[in-house]
């Protein structure tokens, strides 16, 4: 009987330690906190891809040097917020502490620095 009770107890002790998890409706600081940076990485793939257009001679004129320079501000941002939910979160994926939205704004915000380097990289190449 008593190994019985010594088996049960580090199992029962484990799903103690579990954090609860967050309700679907609720909106936990590590949501709020990938929701704020995955728009920021998306904001720098939006400029980022516009200033390589508008370099290209599709949209304006101009070399969108300026663009070019908030896409990677805005996506080096949005991957340090990404990266800080990322480290500071508490469970894995679907348990609402921002995770997956944090692994998203680490994507977003590369592409939007790739963007941005890459438009800048062609401003200087030709001016």
């Amino acid at each position: 009987m008593s190994v019985r009770l010594m088996l049960a107890s580090p199992a029962a002790a484990y799903v103690s330690v579990q954090p609860d998890p967050v309700s679907v409706y609720a909106m936990s600081s590590g949501r709020l906190g990938a929701i704020v940076a995955a728009l920021l990485g998306l904001t720098g793939v939006v400029i980022g891809g516009l200033a390589l257009a508008r370099f290209a001679g599709r949209i304006g004129t101009g070399p969108g040097r300026r663009g070019a320079i908030v896409a990677l501000v805005a996506g080096l941002i949005g991957m340090a917020l990404g990266g800080l939910v990322v480290a500071t979160a508490d469970g894995g994926l679907g348990t609402g502490n921002g995770l997956g939205g944090g692994l998203v704004a680490l994507l977003l915000g590369l592409t939007g620095m790739a963007l941005g380097g890459l438009t800048l990289a062609r401003s200087r190449r030709t001016v």
